[in-house]
């Protein structure tokens, strides 16, 4: 997939300047944005200039350097051009089974490979993905760990598959299964993909199966496909290397030739033949899914590759159809039919295919083929109306701030340089793909509608509840799906110790030893200004001037804590409502008026807050300003609007109740915070209290907790404090304060009754995985141990790869793809919790695990571990304010618990005088196993009689 947003990201990379048009604002623009519009109109272009270097090595590395000395970090990404496009009929699923195994160990740098060299210097985690079409592994590290990151990636391409036994092999095939339970067999309409590709593509066509392959074939591997793979794809003529970041780049290439130069060339990859899908009739498929309950139509269409001169037109018409109010899908589906609250339609383009996508989830009940009459009115409402230049340009405006925003982040530049290196041998290749992208026309979108979508032929798969095949379209055939059965001990057990014998890869160089830091990277704490409003209104502002964008946020503390117990749901409406119109404004003139400026507005509530944030051209602030006043000080209440809205939630609400991960929050919850806390509420409310909540409701909320008394502003952009300032005049002269009474800090579980160990479990029939909360109340922010319980806290569950969880869990046994613990206190007492999705057959064995771990870390806590988590915690500060988003949480963090500027450089020093006997002293006091709810959300009828075994007693079954 090629989000747009992507494509025009890589305008970094060129060494030219990138210019793109600066867009007509909305008609119906305020006196503000007028103002606005005029001030901007002599500078009719927006630009940005980056540059980049290319070079090849003799064996066909492809190397690309960006320098970016906006933070002292580099992002280094080593890219395959392999994804499961390259892999075999029967040995599905390689290219990302290769992408968890070269993390584990190579030659030089041993067990634990980069995932234990990462925690130690600071890096964001070594990370990659898989897509049809290639594999990448990439991290942000401090500035001073580069030459350490080139030894080690060198290391992976070169002296690593010496490594892969199988008891790696075999211990590795589990987790990746247990990837697949957790993202697919576990998850509502989770085989989605798999039943559209079967029938999309031909069986000879790598497209026809799913990246994350099938549980068969994973098992079937064995050690000597794996180095087959290997050695046929991860070769240096099929690989791109990009480094993003602040270094010296003749360094670098000097390190790059040490350490790359001498890996020896591979066979030669020819490209793959561009081949789009199939359906010579339309196809109609359905399956009962397990988890779901409401019924999911998606229908595809054949379309286009990545870069194909219709792929720019099909990806602005899929916008155009079904995203906002004068979309022809939501106005027919959504205001008229009232069958689902939203639909989503997608360009979805690879390297040798594409696929245009309509997915609607309908209301409870609605029958599919209704859904499918609608969206045939809708096609024909969008022939008739077409699409008008000036819904293009908004359109484009969108594009234009996508563009800037996605460059705060050197791992995201350095991952689209390298795809189109790997696509088209030029990083540069934007400068054609942005004049694609802006030459589009409406003819264009109506003719590519014509050509690919109108009158053909489809697939269409229908993901029913299960009993209620009467829903799915008609003349549906039953979809194959693999369902796994749960078996107890059907895994064979694997042991982690044991070592790989082999001889070692000859090289030139002195390899087993890791390089030296360069020069530590100076960190500086971004200067932060604070202002107060006449009103009594917080502003807290950090100047950027990367990238011509202000993001902005508007804090207002109450949410969920000011609700009704009784009547929980309003906080989440109103706030969802605020943005439906205004009181100058109906809905369509707001959401037109807003994107007009390329901006976006969100409104959400949260459990101690309301958040309103907002994303726009620095150009544009003023007048995105002035609509978010409006929005704020001006809300519309449209009873229409209200009814919609408040049907998406019942419908959200619906969902949650098969998916186990919101099953388990929302039971947690009220285990830890007891019934008669309004912290134990789910904030969407329940059926009967939203059914039961009016629009008076929402006006009475409003009205007595919305005040700039209890509100925090934080702004990170391209303007100064005195802009800022001068923009929120009007803010402060027509938002009045009054007193809001705030409830007092909370105590975590004052109001729950567990005080003793003791298994929860809710049944989730033939669930695939188990998932696990455990935990109990704990400390606030503000506690003087919550900080260094935080640190104690790194080498158990919080440090990823770096901790024990992760290593006994998921690296030494395979029970597990993922597993965390951690601390979530605000300046009420939060909770210590730890998370997982386990393997159903290893349920019990999970829980005793984690168990004894909890028991022995106290004593095995060792003075390596305290370097490693000195190492991590000081060194990853680095990177502590390289985007936005970090710098917006910084000044959250200062205006919510009047910590001073520099709090991050403070807690270095508590990091540094930390003691072994300091960590030991806090996990006995607050890692208590015995005294910790233990709950269990799964297959009952297989796993509930043997969680008697951990030594809590009988477990209490809970009702969803």
């Amino acid at each position: 997939m090629k989000p747009l947003s992507l494509s025009l990201l890589i305008a970094a990379s060129l060494g030219t300047t990138i210019t793109l048009p600066t867009l007509a604002q909305n008609s119906t623009e305020s006196a503000a944005q007028k103002s606005a519009t005029k001030n901007t109109s002599k500078k009719t272009k927006a630009s940005l200039k980056v540059d980049y270097q290319k070079f090849t090595l003799a064996n066909g590395l492809d190397v690309i350097l960006h320098v970016d000395r906006s933070d002292p970090v580099v992002a280094v990404n080593l890219t395959a051009h392999v994804g499961s496009a390259r892999e075999k009929a029967g040995r599905t699923g390689f290219a990302h089974l290769f992408e968890h195994l070269l993390f584990l160990e190579s030659e030089n740098l041993g067990k634990g490979g980069l995932d234990k060299m990462s925690a130690r210097i600071g890096g964001s985690g070594a990370n990659g993905s898989t897509s049809r079409d290639r594999t990448n592994y990439l991290q942000t590290v401090p500035k001073d760990a580069l030459e350490k990151m080139i030894w080690a990636e060198a290391d992976k391409l070169g002296w690593f598959i010496n490594t892969v036994t199988d008891q790696v092999l075999a211990k590795e095939k589990q987790v990746v299964k247990n990837e697949k339970r957790q993202s697919v067999d576990n998850n509502p309409y989770g085989h989605t993909s798999y039943v559209i590709d079967k029938a999309l593509y031909p069986a000879d066509h790598p497209y026809n199966w799913q990246v994350i392959g099938s549980l068969e074939d994973l098992q079937n591997a064995t050690v000597d496909d794996v180095k087959e793979f290997f050695r046929r794809w991860y070769v240096p003529n099929n690989v791109t290397l990009v480094i993003a970041g602040d270094f010296d780049p003749a360094q670098a290439k000097k390190w790059v030739e040490k350490y790359f130069a001498e890996i020896q060339v591979g066979e030669e990859v020819k490209a793959l033949p561009k081949r789009a899908g199939v359906v010579k009739e339309t196809v109609k498929l359905y399956h009962e899914d397990n988890f779901a309950r409401v019924p999911a139509l998606t229908m595809v269409w054949p379309a286009v590759e990545q870069l194909h001169a219709d792929s720019y037109a099909l990806d602005v018409l899929s916008e155009y159809l079904s995203r906002g109010k004068k979309a022809p899908f939501y106005q027919v589906l959504v205001e008229d039919k009232k069958l689902t609250a939203n639909v989503s339609i997608a360009n979805r383009t690879s390297e040798l295919a594409g696929q245009f996508m309509l997915s609607v989830r309908a209301f409870d009940g609605k029958s599919l083929d209704e859904v499918a009459s609608a969206a045939n009115q809708a096609f024909a409402k969008f022939e008739k109306e077409g699409i008008s230049e000036k819904d293009l340009n908004r359109i484009k405006a969108g594009q234009e701030t996508q563009f800037y925003n996605s460059l705060s982040s050197v791992l995201g530049k350095s991952a689209q340089l390298a795809e189109y290196n790997y696509l088209t041998g030029n990083p540069g290749f934007v400068e054609q793909d942005i004049k694609n992208i802006l030459a589009v026309t409406p003819a264009d979108v109506m003719r590519v509608y014509d050509k690919y979508i109108k009158g053909k032929n489809y697939v269409a798969t229908s993901f029913v509840p299960k009993g209620k095949v009467n829903l799915a379209l008609s003349g549906s055939g039953k979809a194959e799906v693999a369902e796994e059965k749960i078996v107890q001990g059907a895994e064979a057990a694997v042991d982690p110790n044991i070592n790989a014998t082999y001889t070692k890869t000859p090289s030139k160089i002195k390899r087993d030893q890791e390089p030296a830091y360069g020069a530590a990277a100076e960190v500086k704490t971004p200067k932060v200004w604070e202002g107060k409003l006449n009103n009594g209104l917080r502003v807290y502002g950090i100047q950027n001037d990367e990238v011509p964008l202000v993001q902005f946020e508007i804090v207002m503390d109450g949410g969920l804590q000011l609700e009704d117990i009784n009547k929980v749901g309003v906080a989440n409406l109103m706030a969802r409502m605020m943005t439906q119109g205004t009181a100058k404004k109906t809905p369509q003139e707001l959401e037109e008026a807003i994107k007009q400026l390329g901006a976006s507005i969100s409104v959400g509530a949260n459990t101690e807050d309301i958040r309103i944030g907002f994303t726009t051209l620095a150009r544009n602030y003023t007048a995105t300003v002035a609509l978010v006043e409006e929005i704020l000080l001006h809300p519309r209440w449209d009873e229409k609007e209200f009814a919609l809205v408040k049907q998406a939630v019942l419908s959200q609400i619906r969902q949650q109740e098969a998916n186990p991960n919101a099953i388990a929050n929302n039971n947690y919850n009220k285990l830890i915070y007891g019934n008669d806390n309004i912290r134990s509420r789910n904030i969407l409310g329940s059926e009967e209290t939203v059914k039961s909540i009016t629009i008076d409701d929402l006006k009475a909320y409003y009205q007595k907790n919305l005040s700039p008394s209890v509100t925090r502003m934080h702004i990170v952009g391209a303007l100064p404090k005195a802009a800022i300032e001068k923009s929120l005049t009007p803010l402060a002269k027509n938002w009045q304060a009054k007193k809001v009474e705030l409830p007092a800090t909370n105590i975590a579980g004052t109001d729950a009754k567990q005080t003793q160990g003791k298994v929860f479990f809710v049944d989730i029939p033939d669930a695939k995985q188990s998932v696990l909360q455990i935990g109990y109340p704990a400390l606030a922010a503000t506690d003087k141990d919550y900080y260094p319980a935080n640190v104690m806290n790194y080498i158990l569950g919080g440090g990823g790869f770096a901790s024990r969880l992760t290593q006994e869990l998921r690296e030494g046994k395979g029970y597990t793809y993922g597993i965390r613990s951690g601390f979530s206190g605000t300046k009420s007492a939060g909770d210590f919790s730890i998370s997982s999705g386990v393997r159903t057959n290893v349920t019990l064995e999970s829980t005793q695990l984690i168990k004894q771990i909890l028991q022995d870390y106290a004593v095995s806590y060792s003075d390596a571990d305290l370097e490693t988590t000195k190492s991590f915690l000081i060194k990853s500060n680095a990177r502590a304010f390289e985007t936005a988003g970090a710098k917006l949480g910084l000044l959250d963090n200062i205006s919510k618990y009047g910590w001073t500027p520099n709090y991050v450089k403070e807690r270095e020093q508590i990091v540094k005088t930390m003691t072994v006997e300091q960590i030991k002293a806090l996990s006995q006091k607050y890692l208590d196993p015995n005294k910790m709810i233990w709950l269990v959300v799964g297959d009952a009828k297989t796993q509930l009689p043997r969680m008697k075994e951990l030594g809590f007693g009988e477990p209490v079954l809970l009702s969803k």
